[in-house]
């Protein structure tokens, strides 16, 4: 009987050691599964509709060239001198931190397809060091642009009277978002890049995320 006093703590502590064990666990679990929600609940905004643009090489280029891949795009213009140098600085630093094993494209599409040439696009493009086997810059008539940025893709783009430009080159006012499509051809999800509250260094990871999950969807 004399042990008794000594044992009580010791068996106390074990059963402490284990409940919190066993409530870490819990917790965890709970995390696993509001992850699990979170990836289930990405919605299907739109069906993204065929196109035919043209790329930096001067290559008609359609919906079916990124067929079964995820895809991100966005919508500048070459002779922008505002917000369009930080967006295709920020789709750079998503190519390079895309896994080379994620079979994901970037796309930058211009609103402004009369000066936009592929020759114009493509030096555009080696400017930023983009590789061009994962990235490409489309440009072609304005109809086609249109219907792939707004109708499909929620860009919008909408020039600027000369009568309000305040330079040269303010010449649109357009989207400052990247949107993501899925390997079904669905635009899945919308993210700002800039703007009050709107931090890259959180938003890349968030987009490099979205990537993986939808790759990993059947």
């Amino acid at each position: 009987m004399a042990d008794t006093p000594q044992q009580l703590p010791r068996t106390l502590w074990v059963g402490i050691v284990l409940l919190l064990v066993v409530l870490c666990m819990a917790y965890a679990l709970s995390l696993m599964e509001l992850n699990r929600a979170h990836q289930r609940a990405l919605p299907v905004l739109n069906p993204v509709a065929d196109f035919t643009l043209m790329n930096q090489d001067g290559r008609a280029t359609t919906l079916a060239d990124l067929s079964n891949r995820v895809w991100i795009a966005d919508i500048i213009f070459t002779r922008c001198a505002g917000s369009c140098p930080l967006m295709t600085a920020q789709m750079k630093s998503l190519q390079d931190a895309l896994p080379q094993t994620s079979q994901a494209r970037l796309v930058t599409l211009t609103t402004d397809p009369d000066f936009d040439t592929p020759p114009v696009m493509k030096k555009y493009g080696e400017r930023f060091g983009a590789d061009f086997n994962r990235w490409m810059f489309l440009t072609g008539s304005k109809a086609e642009i249109a219907g792939l940025a707004g109708d499909s893709l929620k860009l919008s783009a909408v020039p600027v009277k000369p009568e309000e430009r305040k330079n040269a080159a303010d010449l649109f006012i357009h989207s400052t978002i990247f949107v993501i499509v899925d390997k079904h051809a669905r635009l899945r999800g919308i993210f700002e890049t800039e703007g009050d509250g709107v931090n890259w260094t959180n938003v890349q990871p968030r987009l490099i995320t979205t990537v993986r999950q939808l790759e990993r969807e059947k």
